[in-house]
């Protein structure tokens, strides 16, 4: 079967921050048992990225597919209720599991748990964001999944492609890898036409490209090609390049660097720029004027303290968009604040030292972070 190749495609090897999406299929097999010997094996992938530097977060279907094996729940679909409690007991189990396939490589597994409230609310998507990465920075490997023991169908993701883009876009990775039953994106299902072209690389989604993603070609993935399509479309418009592979073998990411088939979609710049472009389009809710000092700080790419705050505006809530003026009231660019217009004002002016008495809390560190800064 032919190929089609448009241009040449990323190298794992070479990602910055690194998102791996693991579907339940390739984790648990058809008895609810964990495929130990696969998942050790990623293990080994894993720990040779981080040893090159790599940030590696890992996004894990399998909580459910465990957990209604060890309560004997019954074959088919599974009520609202019954998967919450299966994805109870599996969240354990998968956890443990991680923890003990990275501890031999002196890397700590975290386990974080969202749902789709936790991207789309302001406040809660800066909170993921500051807690992974805290993780990413103390060394961890996080371990994300949907928090399937309280979503509903109101707040859920429904599946991990999905998920695995949001996440890679919130924290910034240039790469995202789908560990999936099929080994790419094809014009057609290769099943059923002999002629379908596997895609080596996608340098732009279009209407046609869309057009091709059918039903799940082997009837395993809950998600189907047409998810993987729309995960690709939210992570390359973060500066994420995504790739679609078959995750079955062992060490499917060497696999991945040693040319292994695959569908690598191309993304639209770098994802710090895509950010930065994203916030200086929103809408502010407020102005923070600063002193010459502040504005010589930022200019050096620092990030903005509340001492050099000299005046707040607006009523703006924690991880609004606020404008930032020079001394004169020129406008420098945007951000997302940290604090609420109330704290803001209360803590323009002051030390960092200051805050927690102030607030009578320790507070968040500065009143806009340069990540979330554009300028």
């Amino acid at each position: 079967m032919g190929t089609l190749t448009l241009t040449a495609r990323p190298d794992v090897r070479t990602a910055r921050r690194l998102v791996v999406k693991i579907g339940s299929a390739l984790l648990v097999d058809r008895t609810g048992g964990l495929r130990q010997d696969w998942l050790t094996a990623l293990a080994l992938d894993v720990a040779e990225a981080k040893a090159r530097g790599t940030d590696v977060i890992l996004v894990s279907s399998g909580s459910i597919a465990l957990g209604r094996g060890v309560l004997g729940l019954p074959a088919g679909i599974l009520t609202l209720d019954q998967s919450q409690a299966a994805a109870a007991v599996g969240q354990i189990r998968l956890a443990r599991a991680y923890e003990e396939v990275l501890a031999p490589h002196a890397l700590t597994a975290g386990q974080v748990l969202v749902t789709l409230e936790d991207t789309e609310d302001r406040r809660r998507y800066l909170n993921s964001r500051a807690t992974m990465e805290t993780l990413l920075g103390l060394g961890v490997v996080p371990i994300v999944n949907e928090n399937d023991t309280v979503a509903t169908d109101e707040i859920r993701f429904g599946d991990n492609d999905r998920l695995a883009a949001q996440i890679a876009v919130t924290i910034g990775a240039d790469q995202l890898i789908l560990l999936s039953d099929v080994d790419g994106f094809y014009s057609a299902n290769p099943k059923e036409d002999p002629t379908a072209v596997r895609f080596e690389t996608v340098e732009k989604i279009t209407p046609e490209i869309e057009a091709m993603a059918g039903d799940p070609i082997s009837g395993l993935s809950k998600g189907g090609m047409k998810t993987k399509v729309m995960a690709a479309k939210t992570a390359v418009s973060g500066g994420c390049a995504m790739a679609i592979m078959e995750g079955s073998a062992l060490r499917p990411l060497t696999a991945l660097a040693e040319g292994a088939n695959a569908t690598w979609f191309l993304p639209m710049g770098d994802p710090q720029v895509a950010r930065k472009r994203w916030i200086a389009a929103m809408k502010p809710r407020g102005e923070l004027r600063l002193d010459a000092g502040a504005v010589a700080a930022l200019m050096q790419g620092k990030s903005l303290l509340p001492a050099g705050v000299t005046l707040v505006a607006g009523g703006f809530g924690r991880g609004d968009a606020v404008a930032i003026l020079g001394p004169g009231g020129a406008a420098l660019g945007k951000g997302l604040v940290r604090y609420t217009g109330e704290e803001a004002r209360a803590i323009a002016g002051r030390r960092s030292g200051d805050i927690a008495g102030i607030l009578g809390y320790a507070g968040r560190g500065p009143m806009v972070h340069r990540d979330d800064m554009a300028l």
